[in-house]
């Protein structure tokens, strides 16, 4: 069976978040960049998958086309994706090793492995490991700034059956507001996005104590520096991997104890392969993975399947956002109750819907 056909994807999905912030407001984020790859196979089989592109998009789609395609066009299937990833991984070294070459390998990984599980006539999550059928999910706030705004998605996510919550406020008195709104009994994580210097975040540690996080995630910049993550970590639980691509860069943080839960992101860490390698490596050190995932797309679907086979008890991280389409034929199956429902068709079980994706193509 042969790669006979790739189709790259590009589409922009305008999202609403709830802060009255029109959509194209300048300096804000109010939309889905998406890239999505399309794998057909000579036997009629099609494979989907997504590279990481918000704000990025161009770029990303540029090196899945230009760089990526031509080495996966007319290959053979696998009987493993990681071989033929590891592979793009080392003819495109020069390029990188991380960010916009990873993100579109991480795309056309998730494909093969989707027509893995295609080819076989099994769910996705079948070629992983032993797998949970729902995954507890937490509501993944965007950054507000206002403690007021914060406060009423806080009170919306309990009302609708979250039991745990991210918010990615920097602010002192909005944070408390998240812990206040949500009440004692909800499990809430800080993302800080690299926002605080190494000396901040120690002074913001009180707060984060005060309000009883389980853990803050990537206290300060550059996400690489796992000295001062290790420092804080000794002191606090920290979380962070987004930004890493390959199991190489998880080793490094895990063996310096720079983390206490791993957070490989599917679409930018270099797919399936690597993030179950990553995870394999967080796990020998007894850490905990907790993917990130704020994808809408065949991303999203991935990272269920991941998800599912992990030991303990791993969250799933859901974008607490209303795109304006959902482009999955048959719909993206949304947490209910605070939980979410891993796709059982064969495959990732994700199929775009041409129709819905239309308005929003580039």
């Amino acid at each position: 069976m042969k790669i006979a056909k790739i189709d790259v994807i590009e589409a922009v999905v305008p999202f609403d978040d709830g802060s009255g912030t029109p959509i194209h407001t300048p300096g804000q984020w109010t939309t889905l960049d998406m890239v999505l790859v399309r794998l057909e196979t000579d036997t009629g089989l099609v494979g989907w998958g997504e590279c990481f592109a918000y704000s990025c998009r161009t770029a990303v789609a540029a090196a899945a086309r230009d760089m990526v395609a031509p080495l996966v066009q007319g290959r053979e299937l696998p009987e493993l994706p990681e071989a033929l990833t590891l592979e793009l991984q080392q003819r495109l070294h020069i390029f990188g090793r991380y960010g916009i070459a990873m993100f579109a390998i991480s795309g056309f990984d998730i494909a093969l492995w989707d027509l893995l599980a295609q080819q076989r006539g099994v769910p996705l999550h079948a070629l992983l490991g032993s797998a949970r059928e729902t995954l507890t999910a937490y509501a993944s706030l965007v950054r507000y700034g206002d403690a007021s705004l914060v406060g009423k998605h806080c009170r919306d996510a309990v009302r609708e059956g979250y039991r745990y919550v991210k918010l990615h406020e920097i602010d002192p008195e909005v944070i408390r507001a998240g812990r206040a709104a949500c009440g004692p009994r909800i499990g809430i994580s800080v993302d800080v996005n690299c926002a605080w210097t190494p000396k901040t975040a120690h002074e913001r540690l009180g707060v984060l104590r005060e309000i009883n996080a389980q853990w803050v995630e990537e206290p300060v910049f550059p996400p690489e520096d796992i000295h001062n993550q290790a420092a804080l970590n000794r002191d606090f639980p920290v979380g962070a991997g987004e930004n890493a691509c390959t199991r190489h860069e998880f080793a490094r943080m895990v063996e310096a104890k720079a983390v206490s839960f791993a957070q490989p992101s599917v679409t930018k860490v270099g797919g399936i392969s690597e993030f179950m390698a990553a995870a394999q490596v967080a796990q020998a050190h007894g850490i905990a993975v907790m993917p990130h995932s704020p994808y809408f797309g065949p991303g999203y679907f991935a990272t269920l399947h991941v998800s599912s086979v992990l030991p303990g008890q791993p969250l799933f991280e859901h974008l607490y956002v209303r795109p304006q389409a959902d482009i999955a034929i048959g719909g993206t199956p949304l947490p209910q109750d605070g939980r979410v429902r891993v796709p059982q068709r064969v495959g990732l079980g994700f199929s775009l819907d041409l129709q819905a994706i239309e308005p929003f193509r580039v």
